[in-house]
């Protein structure tokens, strides 16, 4: 036995090598940075800086509290989560700092790659019933966030006890955690894999639950002895914990009989059983009054999808939006609202072809009416006073909502200086991870709203969360509605699907990802009239600029727009290469004779952009990168 304490006691003693990663830290407006090579918790890492020593050494009878993305993280919270970050170094008054089981030194109790890592936030404020949940309610002063982590595949109950942060009765009660934003609950004996990157609260899930029965309901046989060191009650002495860190696999087995148990399996093919059970929702819920919480299993059969508080929240991220929301304009006719748009190159601004599909099948509809863009309505007083700019013709437009297509580009009068163009912004869409939208919904000021792509193997669970959600609230509108939204988002799985309160007006806004880049163009959503009256969508979606702009090419070769095409070669953007190559695979490949024969006449060969152009199109491989400068 004493062998093999030995032998774990070396395990632990071992620095894992792990790539090379550096960070920043902070402490009172000062930086420093920090390289690490090697396993480390942040603590270990900040010890090993002469400043951070002189610094922990002045407040040596405080707390030590670390702030990352402005969320308070563990002392012992694994660095190699942290790469290419500011961290922030506080302290704060220590209740009883000899018995603070969050602390420690040492590499984390499981070796891994920080994949097999996920990170959830807390509140430091609990809710009804259970609000204090810190053991050093300081914490709440300086913060109301904080940062868990936890190894995937095991239970929330695991994760918050090796925290150590939180006090007992977190885990003596029958408490959960709760989705900030949808207050869809997870029980203490839920995994911790599908809370990555969401915040939750702590809330009492039944208080007249009696503590035998909440303790026969976890499964504190497979809680590692380093979670068992923070169950101790606070009043214990320090001395009695257990001071060496064992991995899970090592944790010696129990010998008292095990608490029974009640767990939940997931059921084989849960998805299209749900999908089978929403079909049948109206008739097995008839008459019956909607659940107030979900229960467990529920949980299981559903994914819920809403606004996170990490999405786009970053200043600088923020900041370089702000300055890019100045292409996005107001398209209007007569000096009425009809949509949004925002400057593509040039001169041209892009929106949706519904937006202006009226004018455009008039023959002289910008003779008789006035279409313009706003760029700077940005306040109630601006509405009047604003810059415009004249449309002086639809220069390209698509409208077919069977094939998805709906665009259209807009040429103004250039007698004013124009914002930068979005093109040199362009980006192809994620799968997943926030975007934000810049328009001007219901024809008011303009406005962002961040949110989350819905990757399409989701989009049927997102559309049966808003049946649930709002089937109280819905009276004109029937389930064989939501069954056709249903059928439509798995149709059409090339467009990118989000929830939005972007709704009328908002058409033609740009939508950017992550990294500021335009990824798509908000067009419509699912739109049906709530009970009273109100505007509510059940998913949204946009197009992809991608796809738009090989449609674009496509069209201005057909039309001989050789004054437009030359405008769109003049700007340079990261991707256009890729964005022609495109354009080459889909004339081959659907055979567009209209295109083919206009590339092998002799038009507008004398312009040396256009003859690179068409040079270009000429060539059967995969040439180097055109030049269009």
């Amino acid at each position: 036995m004493e062998q093999k304490l030995e032998q774990i006691d070396k395990t632990v003693e071992v620095e894992e090598p792990h790539p090379t990663h550096s960070f920043v830290w902070c402490f009172q407006g000062k930086f420093t940075s920090f390289t690490c090579d090697k396993a480390r918790t942040v603590e270990d890492s900040l010890k090993r800086s002469p400043r951070f020593g002189g610094i922990a050494k002045k407040y040596k009878d405080k707390e030590l509290v670390v702030l990352r993305d402005g969320k308070a993280i563990s002392s012992h919270f694994p660095c190699s989560l942290i790469k290419d970050e500011r961290l922030t170094v506080k302290y704060v008054k220590a209740v009883d700092k000899t018995n603070q089981p969050g602390r420690g030194s040492g590499p984390p109790c499981r070796k891994g790659s920080p994949d097999d890592l996920v990170m959830f936030h807390v509140l430091t404020k609990g809710g009804k019933d259970i609000v204090q949940i810190m053991r050093n309610p300081e914490l709440r002063k300086v913060v109301q966030e904080m940062t868990v982590y936890a190894y995937k595949g095991e239970k929330v109950k695991q994760a918050l006890r090796r925290d150590g942060r939180f006090l007992n009765i977190v885990f003596k009660k029958n408490c959960g955690l709760s989705h900030i934003v949808t207050e869809v609950d997870s029980e203490m004996s839920d995994l911790v894999d599908h809370l990555d990157g969401t915040t939750y609260k702590i809330i009492l899930l039944n208080k007249c639950l009696p503590e035998s029965q909440q303790s026969s309901l976890e499964d504190d046989n497979k809680i590692s002895n380093v979670s068992k060191g923070f169950d101790h009650d606070e009043n214990q002495n320090a001395s009695q914990q257990p001071t060496t860190t064992v991995s899970v696999n090592d944790a010696p087995e129990r010998k008292t009989k095990p608490a029974p148990e009640l767990f939940f399996l997931d059921m084989p093919e849960s998805e299209k059983l749900q999908r089978k059970l929403f079909l049948q929702f109206k008739h097995l819920m008839k008459g019956k009054e909607s659940v107030a919480r979900l229960s467990s299993i529920q949980n299981r059969l559903r994914v819920d999808y809403g606004k996170s508080a990490e999405t786009c929240r970053e200043v600088r991220t923020m900041k370089k939006l702000m300055g890019l929301s100045d292409s996005v304009c107001q398209v209007r006719v007569n000096g009425s609202p009809l949509g949004s748009g925002f400057l593509l190159f040039g001169n041209f601004v892009l929106t949706n072809g519904h937006v202006v599909e009226d004018l455009n099948k008039e023959n002289i509809g910008l003779y008789v009416h006035k279409l313009t863009v706003h760029f700077s309505f940005e306040s109630l007083d601006q509405v009047e006073t604003g810059q415009e700019f004249v449309v002086e013709e639809v220069a390209g437009s698509e409208y077919c909502s069977e094939q998805m297509h709906d665009w259209a580009l807009l040429r103004l009068r250039a007698n004013l200086k124009l914002p930068d163009c979005l093109l040199t912004q362009f980006g192809y869409c994620p799968q997943s991870n926030g975007v934000c939208i810049i328009g001007h919904p219901d024809g008011g000021m303009k406005k962002i709203d961040p949110c989350f792509v819905i990757p399409p193997d989701k989009r049927i669970q997102a559309v049966e969360k808003d049946f649930y959600k709002n089937k109280g609230h819905v009276q004109l509108v029937t389930p064989q509605f939501f069954e056709g939204v249903a059928e439509s988002v798995q149709r059409h799985a090339q467009v990118v699907m989000y929830n939005t309160c972007f709704y009328s007006g908002s058409s033609g806004s740009p939508v950017f990802d992550d990294q500021c880049r335009v990824v798509a163009m908000h067009s419509a959503g699912y739109k049906y009239p709530g009970a009273r009256g109100e505007t509510r969508s059940v998913i949204e979606f946009g197009y992809r600029l991608s796809d738009i702009m090989e449609r674009i090419i496509i069209q201005l070769v057909e039309r001989r727009r050789w004054d437009v095409l030359k405008a769109y070669l003049a700007c340079s953007f990261e991707h256009q290469q890729n964005v022609m190559i495109n354009v080459r695979k889909l004339v081959q490949s659907r055979n567009i004779t209209a295109f083919t024969d206009v590339i092998s006449g002799s038009e507008a060969r004398n312009d040396e952009s256009l003859k690179k152009f068409f040079a270009f199109f000429s060539q059967t491989e995969d040439p180097a990168p055109m030049d269009t400068e």
